[in-house]
């Protein structure tokens, strides 16, 4: 199961309206996915549009996430990468709450 790190791709998925009205221009942008959108631009120190290993060192737990996230293992994440990470830890973090809630409740997931 991811844990923090994913919570700070999250974070990343989240916030630029600007870059997220294009990055996404026929998908609604969440609040938290406009937000990842402006820190992975705020993170891509020379603008090529990806994600290195160097450019998300400075922030450690990104780069404990790097792996999950770079899903063609081609050593960078791109905006679609991180996009895609952040639909598949929403999938698991809602399953993983609603599962909670059935075992409080009682009820089998």
């Amino acid at each position: 199961m991811m844990k923090a790190p994913i919570s700070l791709l999250l974070a990343l998925l989240a916030a630029a309206p600007l870059h997220a009205q294009t990055a996404a221009a026929n998908s609604p942008v969440s609040k938290g996915e406009a937000k990842a959108i402006r820190e992975f631009h705020m993170l891509d120190f020379n603008g090529d549009g990806k994600l290195s290993r160097a450019e998300v060192a400075i922030v450690p737990r990104l780069a404990t996430a790097f792996d999950d996230a770079d899903t063609n293992r081609d050593g960078y994440v791109t905006l679609e990468e991180v996009r895609a990470f952040a639909v598949k830890y929403r999938a698991e973090r809602d399953r993983a709450r609603a599962e909670a809630k059935a075992r409080e409740g009682g009820s089998p997931p």
